[in-house]
């Protein structure tokens, strides 16, 4: 009896460890504060999209909760645009730019994580100052560049400034970094060559920083409405974001509960994404951020 009331002692939580009771509730509010910034517009459109025609959406009488929920609005979106055209065209490009993010910056990151060549601390450089540039600043050099190469109004065009990322080249190099220079070693020793090295020994080892890559791919190409905006012209060519901005128009009355409802099925895709792969997804984030 003695023994287990020291014992039960230190099995509860020390007040020392977590900081004092006054810090724990500031802490805790500044996170529901930051928890309502960002999970509370997607709810309150959530519930918008589910009110009925009489509801007020904006206005003194509008409410949070509908009070007669319905899936009209999510039916009249199907009716209106050709949603599956749109998420087949995002999902090509979608798949496109995750393909070429993958096989071109692992590679380059491996080249940019070896030391021994020239010019390796100048790719270096010119790849981080190409990240100060805004999409604004080349975006009339890009669309010329695009329309000489005659890919306007195609998914290819939306596609070919995706092809890869700076950002993903200096993830994959950080991850790569972080491998130790003795397992490589080892695997020499062995007779392991430059292709199998990479492929059995640095890939498995940065599985955390290639899930960044793909979930910020997704997010950035699947999310992408101001270049395809530009590129495309067709309605059977355009993305899904681009494709349901075509619901604000006066041909189909704006009404904004069907605006709501596409931006919801529009968001589904990321967070059923995010939720699959956040485990790795921070472990990633963790492990290209050394040495980068």
């Amino acid at each position: 009896m003695t023994t287990a009331v020291p014992r039960a002692r230190r099995l509860l939580p020390r007040w020392r460890e977590y900081g004092r009771p006054r810090e724990l509730v500031v802490r805790y509010l500044l996170l529901l504060l930051v928890l309502g910034l960002t999970v509370g517009p997607l709810l309150w459109q959530l519930l918008a999209s589910l009110k009925s025609t009489g509801e007020d959406v904006f206005g003194a009488d509008a409410t949070l909760l509908p009070r007669h929920p319905t899936l009209r609005a999510y039916r009249e979106v199907f009716e209106q645009v050709p949603v599956a055209t749109y998420i087949r065209n995002s999902l090509t490009v979608v798949v496109l730019s995750i393909t070429s993010q993958l096989v071109f910056s692992t590679t380059a990151g491996y080249m940019l994580s070896k030391p021994g060549w020239k010019g390796r601390r100048a790719v270096w450089v010119v790849l981080v100052a190409s990240m100060m540039f805004p999409f604004e600043s080349i975006m009339v050099s890009l669309f010329l560049s695009i329309r000489d190469l005659g890919l306007v109004d195609s998914l290819a065009g939306v596609w070919l400034p995706g092809f890869v990322g700076a950002i993903n080249v200096l993830l994959m190099r950080g991850a790569f970094l972080a491998v130790p220079r003795e397992i490589e070693d080892s695997a020499m020793l062995d007779g392991a060559g430059e292709w199998q090295r990479f492929r059995y020994l640095y890939l498995p080892s940065a599985w955390g920083a290639i899930m960044v890559v793909v979930v910020n791919t997704f997010i950035s190409a699947w999310d992408d409405f101001l270049w395809p905006l530009i590129v495309l012209r067709s309605e059977n060519h355009m993305t899904l974001t681009l494709g349901l901005s075509r619901l604000q128009s006066s041909s189909f009355g704006y009404d904004q509960r069907v605006v709501m409802a596409g931006s919801v099925i529009s968001v589904i895709p990321v967070l059923v994404l995010f939720v699959i792969t956040q485990r790795w997804f921070y472990k990633g984030v963790s492990a290209g951020a050394v040495k980068l």
